[in-house]
């Protein structure tokens, strides 16, 4: 029996809240990311509305360059308790079609369908369910790929964004695939494609009429047998719903190259709570914490370490992001950039307790509290009061 899966996937999911919950933005360019300061800004876009990509503007790409292309658009710093509550309740409507469900972002999923369509109909039929009920009771948009695995699902679900439904008949994976450029392969970045285009390789199709020698001589033997297999549409891997998020992470551009002791300190520890916010909000831990670090040249450092217990509260991400973070500070060295991560990610579900130890930690208690107020009162309603900001700053 062939398998069903479907790759879900919301159309410009944190422009799409904002538009929604801002009506009056509704048909404009939205932009969610750094502040732009009239285009001094020094953060990038997190994404985007489909009316700013018009534009040129999209995800990743620095505040500033946004701003030139698009300077007339609505500029809106985000909002990571609204987006999470939302992904929350999308999660939710997956499961009640399938427990064969891998969140791989805030935004998108794999789903495993193929036990289910006695029950629920086609592959095509649980997907239109899917959308109806995401739009209904979201008022949002989700583009969905359908075919016999995650990847010919993924690159189906990209095809007619926004609202999109694609689906992929067994045994046509191939065709499908042919004419599409290079870049939807995963495994081709930017080099790799610059390598095969200088040779006239421009779509899929066509290096499957480059012999197997060959293209191992050009790319690598593995690296070669890797592509073929996914221009022919092969890929055997389940939708596995352990494995999920690979890591949970914010970072920070400093307006201004910074060396102020005082500033590193509060922005590690805002970025932690950030972070321990998300754990949580996704009832995940972390075993593995990370620190990114940029200086004013743009050279970059990572540090890590793993912890003995997973970990989702601040109290006990920051102490370690902290020292990372003074292994990476060197003295009269601007720093530009800052990041904590949290991945290699468990269950954020308390186990057995002791007979004899109390239910919960304080941190736990606190962090409960304050993920309560946020939930009631939206991001902002409270804080530490390390971060509240002095006089002169």
């Amino acid at each position: 029996m062939s398998r069903t899966i479907l790759h879900v996937d919301m159309d410009a999911f944190f422009a799409a809240i904002e538009q929604r919950d801002h009506p009056e933005w509704k048909g404009k360019a939205v932009i969610v990311g750094a502040d732009p300061k009239g285009g001094k800004g020094r953060g990038i876009v997190a994404t985007c509305s489909y009316e700013a990509r018009k534009f040129g503007v999209h995800s990743a790409q620095p505040i500033s360059r946004a701003w030139r292309l698009c300077p007339h658009g609505i500029y809106a710093r985000p909002n990571m308790t609204r987006y999470a509550a939302a992904s929350q309740r999308i999660m939710a409507i997956l499961l009640e079609f399938t427990d064969l469900v891998e969140q791989v972002s805030v935004d998108e999923a794999f789903l495993d369908v193929t036990g289910v369509r006695r029950l629920f109909g086609t592959g095509r039929e649980i997907a239109l369910k899917i959308k109806r009920r995401i739009c209904e009771e979201l008022r949002l948009t989700a583009s969905v790929g359908i075919a016999g695995n995650k990847f010919v699902a993924k690159v189906a679900s990209d095809l007619e964004k926004p609202d999109g439904l694609v689906e992929v008949e067994p045994g046509k994976e191939e065709e499908f695939l042919r004419d599409l450029p290079l870049r939807r392969l995963w495994g081709v970045g930017a080099k790799t494609e610059a390598r095969l285009l200088e040779q006239g390789i421009s779509r899929i199709g066509q290096l499957l009429e480059i012999s197997g020698a060959e293209l191992a001589r050009r790319l690598g033997p593995n690296h070669s047998e890797h592509l073929c297999r996914l221009a022919r549409g092969m890929d055997d891997r389940s939708v596995s719903p352990e494995e999920g998020y690979k890591s949970i992470g914010h970072e920070t551009t400093f307006e201004v190259d910074t060396v102020d002791p005082g500033l590193l300190h509060d922005t590690v520890l805002a970025l932690s709570e950030k972070v321990a916010q998300r754990l949580r909000s996704h009832a995940v831990r972390a075993r593995t914490i990370t620190v990114k670090f940029r200086e004013a040249d743009f050279t970059t450092y990572t540090r890590r370490v793993t912890l003995a217990d997973a970990a989702d509260t601040v109290d006990r991400i920051f102490p370690v992001a902290q020292r990372l973070l003074q292994s990476l500070v060197r003295d009269g060295v601007a720093v530009r950039l800052v990041g904590v991560y949290g991945s290699n990610l468990a269950s954020g579900k308390e186990g057995q307790l002791d007979l004899f130890a109390p239910k919960r930690s304080r941190d736990r208690d606190l962090a409960a509290a304050v993920d309560d107020i946020s939930r009631r009162f939206g991001d902002g309603a409270i804080t530490r009061a390390a971060l509240v900001p002095r006089r002169g700053h």
